[in-house]
């Protein structure tokens, strides 16, 4: 929805009463940004007459423009926010909107001994993130009970390689490879920070199918007690992935898509994620118009090719992705939300059955929603 501007003088009865995102500019000064649930009534406090002995906000002898963008969800009207306040705001927008940062667990790959961490700074250096998380608890513990699945030291200490290091009781109890007192060699250690980051990148199928394929060949060679000991691992390591978060996966592959109601009759919003940074959001109008109307998935189709790529700063993306998790983990998620590897992979036969419901009635005109590929 773009954005609307007023001038003096304000004429208030013909702004909306939806929930909007709005901006008073004064004649001095910095601006006035808030969100609100009913424009118009919002805008008669702050720019209507007022009483000699009135104590309220009242901006009417300062304002100078007023600019208004409606909004029809709570992800539209935090994305629009958050866009006006990084404009307007520069030096204290994150504090202005009260905007934390998520939580990641992240693998430091260029230490010669990789370990995790748990940070909300992505990093640009060589390191692999997982996340975000719902709050840094969820992040820690997640992070511990991966960390019992594979050998990588979890001290946090810069290591001074030797024989007669101290070590410490993870080393003792054969949970780590124990670098510090150089019992093996960085390309050994690196093997095991390898089979760590898959097990995180393949959401743990890496390591469950290889725990599949053993079990199953322990039964067929009759060796019973190997096979209920790989069927009790198995059991483990699903145990520790249901401890992830919904969000939670490779930055690189942090996509998808969130399909919230528009101001516009008949249509959808379609707000992008891909790889962590928001597209602009696409109006999408679900109405069949004409006698030959494209089917829908292929006109998703259309709308995803013409996305443009994206670039930002490490710490805008963090922001973006914050935004998203604040939206997700919410209790007051208004949107459908659908998560892909990449948004080639996006589902649209889901996405379909999602645009019905966020503006009925959905008439097809020629065919079926599929997701094979559209003919050529």
């Amino acid at each position: 929805m773009p954005s609307v501007i007023l001038e003096p003088p304000f004429d208030l009865e013909a702004v909306p009463d939806q929930p909007a995102v709005f901006l008073i500019v004064p004649r001095e000064g910095k601006p006035y940004l808030a969100r609100t649930a009913l424009l118009r009534r919002r805008l008669r406090r702050l720019l209507g007459e007022r009483a000699a002995l009135s104590r309220m906000l009242s901006l009417r002898d300062l304002a100078i423009r007023v600019e208004y963008t409606l909004t029809a969800s709570r992800l539209a009207s935090s994305l629009v926010y958050y866009q006006l306040a990084r404009t307007h705001f520069a030096d204290d927008y994150a504090e202005r909107i009260k905007l934390r940062l998520s939580p990641f667990v992240k693998v430091l790959l260029g230490n010669p001994f990789p370990r995790t961490s748990v940070t909300t700074r992505l990093g640009a250096g060589k390191s692999y993130q997982f996340g975000p998380f719902r709050s840094r608890a969820s992040a820690e513990r997640f992070e511990q009970e991966v960390l019992d699945l594979f050998q990588v030291r979890r001290c946090q200490e810069d290591l001074a390689v030797s024989p007669e290091h101290p070590g410490c009781i993870y080393g003792e109890m054969m949970r780590c490879l124990r670098p510090c007192q150089d019992a093996v060699t960085t390309e050994e250690y690196g093997t095991e920070v390898h089979r760590l980051v898959q097990f995180l990148t393949t959401q743990g199928q890496s390591l469950l199918e290889s725990i599949a394929h053993a079990r199953e060949r322990s039964s067929a060679n009759l060796d019973f007690e190997d096979a209920q000991r790989q069927h009790q691992r198995h059991q483990r390591i699903e145990q520790v992935l249901r401890l992830r978060d919904d969000l939670a996966a490779d930055i690189e592959r942090l996509c998808g898509v969130a399909v919230s109601p528009s101001v516009e009759p008949g249509a959808v919003e379609l707000h992008f994620l891909d790889r962590g940074l928001w597209h602009q959001p696409v109006e999408f109008s679900v109405a069949a118009t004409g006698k030959e109307a494209v089917p829908l998935d292929r006109r998703l189709r259309e709308v995803v090719a013409q996305l443009p790529q994206l670039r930002a700063s490490t710490r805008e993306r963090a922001e973006q992705i914050s935004i998203l998790a604040r939206w997700y983990y919410s209790s007051w998620r208004d949107a459908e939300w659908f998560s892909c590897a990449s948004l080639a992979d996006l589902p649209y036969r889901r996405l379909v059955r999602a645009l019905s419901k966020a503006a009925p009635p959905l008439t097809y005109q020629q065919g079926e929603p599929t997701d094979a590929p559209p003919a050529s």
